[in-house]
């Protein structure tokens, strides 16, 4: 923004101190600031990618703020604020950013600044959520500088970052073992080593065939994420395949095992943690789905509901 005239700026910038694990995520960059009054853009839209600082939940968050004053200039100002920031958009309505942290420090009072400077400034807190994008939410963390004055307008700059919570491996952790069939023409259990997976972790599992009197022509297995926002009337439900492949291809026989080997490692898409009525705005879960077809090109399904967790940072 020129404000001095003769091509001459004035430069506010937001920098971090580097993270306690120095550890990096990729994630799109909007051209349109959540901050304003404009509607959130969708998450397919033509974003860039930029990469972002993750903090733990319980990493402090320190950096500085710099403003870059032209020579032979001066800058009067109201008051130089940051801010930090966590707020959840809900893309189906236009007035649903709920801010669940808003911390701010003052870092100069209202003056005359000569010559360019840099002030520090940290926030220590808790951060109760974790960063994320979905299909109708998403959440953010960010940290938004002000520099008010009279005239010339409010010089603004932000400054996104990530939030991840690590868990330790839950303690209690069954087998999942399930029957299904239609009667005197199909039974199928099949059972998987347990309910709870790390996001990188590989789900095994064996299926049995206890009988077969349908021509089933293949199978396949999918991992489906549902995300579940808003309540009552505005309930927004909405199902995506993270991956499918085929575990078998042609007719099994009575007594047939098939194994299952999925790793979450190699799904295309960004896994999350479960999420379980997040501000009581909305919530995430994870299925494994099972698909047979027939010659028929009938289709007969199972889901089972899995947990997964977050064991490293990235």
């Amino acid at each position: 923004m020129s404000i001095f005239g003769f091509g001459t700026s004035l430069k506010m910038a937001i920098n971090l101190d580097p993270t306690p694990t120095n550890t990096m995520k990729e994630i799109k960059a909007n051209s349109t600031s959540s901050t304003s009054d404009a509607p959130p853009p969708l998450p397919n839209d033509n974003a860039s990618i930029r990469s972002v600082p993750v903090y733990t939940s319980s990493d402090k968050v320190t950096g500085s703020v710099a403003l870059e004053i032209p020579q032979g200039k001066k800058v009067e100002h109201q008051g130089l604020k940051v801010e930090l920031i966590g707020r959840i958009d809900m893309f189906y309505d236009r007035g649903g950013a709920h801010d669940f942290v808003s911390l701010v420090r003052e870092l100069e009072p209202p003056s005359v600044i000569y010559d360019s400077k840099e002030w520090k400034y940290e926030f220590d807190f808790e951060k109760p959520y974790e960063s994320y994008r979905g299909l109708n939410v998403r959440v953010r963390y960010f940290i938004k500088s002000t520099l008010t004055r009279a005239y010339n307008g409010t010089i603004t700059a932000e400054k996104e970052i990530c939030v991840q919570h690590v868990t330790q491996e839950p303690e209690i952790n069954n087998s999942i073992k399930m029957e299904v069939g239609i009667e005197d023409c199909l039974h199928i259990e099949f059972e998987y080593e347990k309910q709870k997976y790390s996001l990188g972790d590989i789900i095994i599992g064996k299926i049995y065939f206890l009988l077969v009197r349908i021509k089933i022509k293949h199978m396949e297995l999918a991992v489906i994420r549902r995300e579940s926002a808003g309540s009552g009337p505005n309930l927004f439900n909405e199902s995506e395949t993270m991956m499918k492949f085929e575990v078998m291809d042609g007719a099994p026989v009575k007594g047939e095992c098939i194994p299952v080997r999925l790793f979450l490692a190699g799904i295309p898409g960004e896994l999350t943690p479960t999420y379980r009525n997040v501000a009581n705005k909305f919530s995430l879960k994870y299925y494994i789905n099972l698909v047979l077809v027939d010659e028929e090109d009938r289709r007969y399904f199972k889901q089972q509901e899995v947990t997964l967790w977050r064991k490293t940072l990235g």
